[in-house]
């Protein structure tokens, strides 16, 4: 099958595959704020998604189109496999994760440390550009350790384009392998925004997405200026309503207020309890919404000591958000 590219629109603005964090009920939650996002699943090794409990892993809502699969693997075949099961669920997009720096990720020989195994990868992206008819991107860093060497990189991004990958998603720092932690791996290595900018002035032909460190709209809305388009990670966590004002600036649209972005959930939080599923499962991930607004950190608190308790619903959430709009609060 020829290489598939993806609609410029759809890939301006993203939200990163992060792990034990962008769950269904993460991605719904994200949606909801940017209609015109793209949305990552958290990384699920192809093993286990040929393997294991697929509707746990591959758990998706229609609402959450368009969304990517990522996975993590080395094995062409398997990742292969994994890929046609994942087009068959409904996903839009297949993505390799070549940038995982953690221990677990080396030991299973993928992740990070796939970039010094081009070939590899690109045996990898062939398979499963064969195996599905939706795009096959790549997630990668810069390079391994102390490997600066622009050339290097380039080089490890043509061998794996050749294969029938169009679109990369840079996170623009090294990755070290070595005597730094996953968390100190996104924020050790200094950011190279120049290399990713390079490589799409250089490879004009490929999609490039920017990731690591934007913290801004600001931020955000610079690197449109040189690349493709921004992918959030921690930002988009944390700060959520980050989301939907670059969603409104970027698409247009109205902007709306935090309160009722939050009560335009209420019908699938409750369809979920509905069917079992516990509220702190989902209010996990509504705890930035009010970050630095008045009441904040009560509307954290109400729900972090609530959504626990056997028979939390959806008037606990009303609950936190009135202390969003008492008068006499502060954040």
């Amino acid at each position: 099958m020829s290489p598939k590219s993806l609609n410029a629109q759809a890939i301006r603005l993203s939200v990163a595959p992060m792990m034990d964090w962008t769950d269904t009920h993460c991605r719904v939650f994200h949606r909801v704020l940017a209609p015109h996002a793209r949305l990552y699943t958290e990384m699920v090794h192809a093993n286990a998604v040929v393997l294991g409990d697929r509707t746990r892993l591959l758990a998706m809502d229609a609402i959450e189109h368009p969304v990517a699969l990522q996975l993590g693997g080395s094995e062409p075949e398997l990742l292969a496999q994994a890929a046609r099961i994942g087009a068959e669920h409904g996903f839009d997009e297949i993505n390799l994760n070549c940038g995982c720096p953690s221990d677990r990720v080396q030991a299973g020989r993928f992740g990070a440390c796939l970039m010094r195994e081009p070939a590899l990868v690109a045996d990898s992206v062939a398979a499963m550009v064969a195996a599905c008819a939706i795009p096959v991107t790549v997630k990668c860093r810069l390079g391994v350790d102390d490997d600066h060497d622009y050339d290097h990189f380039v080089a490890f991004i043509d061998t794996v384009a050749a294969a029938g990958c169009r679109m990369f998603v840079v996170h623009a720092r090294n990755a070290w392998l070595k005597g730094l932690s996953p968390k100190e791996n996104r924020e050790v290595p200094p950011l190279r925004y120049d290399w990713a900018y390079a490589l799409k002035r250089d490879r004009p032909g490929l999609q490039v997405i920017v990731n690591g460190g934007i913290a801004t709209e600001a931020e955000a809305t610079a690197h449109l200026d040189h690349v493709d388009g921004a992918m959030l990670g921690r930002a988009a966590y944390h700060d959520p309503y980050l989301l939907h004002r670059l969603d409104v600036a970027w698409f247009g649209g109205t902007l709306r207020t935090r309160g009722e972005l939050l009560r335009a959930m209420r019908p699938y939080i409750e369809d979920q309890l509905a069917r079992g599923v516990y509220l702190k499962h989902i209010t996990r991930h509504l705890l930035g919404l009010f970050a630095g607004e008045r009441g904040g950190r009560a509307f954290r608190q109400v729900l972090s000591e609530g959504a626990h308790k056997p028979g939390a619903d959806w008037s606990l959430i009303e609950q936190a958000l009135a202390l969003t709009q008492a008068p006499a609060l502060v954040a």
